[in-house]
């Protein structure tokens, strides 16, 4: 695959996840999970933005401009924040009535795991600017994985947290 053909399947990809966190945001039940899959659709619309600017460049000069790609992403500590709220929230309603949203947490979980690993064979075939290209969108993509796994997590009540058991029933 050339670098255009990558640009251009990246976008297809990325298009994908942000029609599926659109979907999720429409059978949303609580605010919170609003504002995340708002928060992921807003973000994957700007990677859709970008990769059309660089594949705009690329077809006009022969070049890209690497320019930086932010991402909304959290630290980790705001993030677990977040899903102490949420599992209040969830220990008040009972984790009943969070079906929809499981629903579209694991649809995010398989579009997003697809996309990184497209994102991965990039970095691992292309070379110069199209391995660096797609190497910032393996972080933030891994980060995303993170981030709708840690939901699932904490709407499922798994005891994980970024597969992390928070509890044994061994003792030490």
């Amino acid at each position: 695959m050339n670098l255009e053909e990558a640009i251009s399947t990246a976008i297809e990809y990325e298009a994908r996840v942000h029609k599926t966190y659109r979907e999720a945001l429409k059978s949303a039940e609580t605010d919170l999970a609003k504002r995340v899959f708002t928060t992921l659709s807003n973000e994957e619309q700007e990677h859709v933005k970008y990769l059309r600017d660089r594949l705009r460049e690329w077809r006009k000069t022969g070049e890209i401009n690497l320019a930086e790609i932010n991402s909304v992403l959290v630290p980790k500590e705001l993030i677990e924040e977040g899903v102490e709220r949420l599992k209040t929230s969830l220990e008040k309603d009972g984790r009943r009535g969070h079906d929809g949203e499981l629903v579209s947490l694991r649809k995010a979980l398989e579009v997003e795991r697809e996309t990184s690993n497209f994102y991965r064979e990039m970095v691992a075939t292309l070379d110069a600017d199209g391995k660096r290209l797609f190497e910032r969108f393996v972080e933030i993509e891994e980060g995303h994985l993170a981030l709708v796994q840690a939901e699932i997590d904490c709407v499922t009540g798994s005891g994980y947290w970024f597969d992390t058991a928070e509890f044994s029933m061994e003792m030490a």
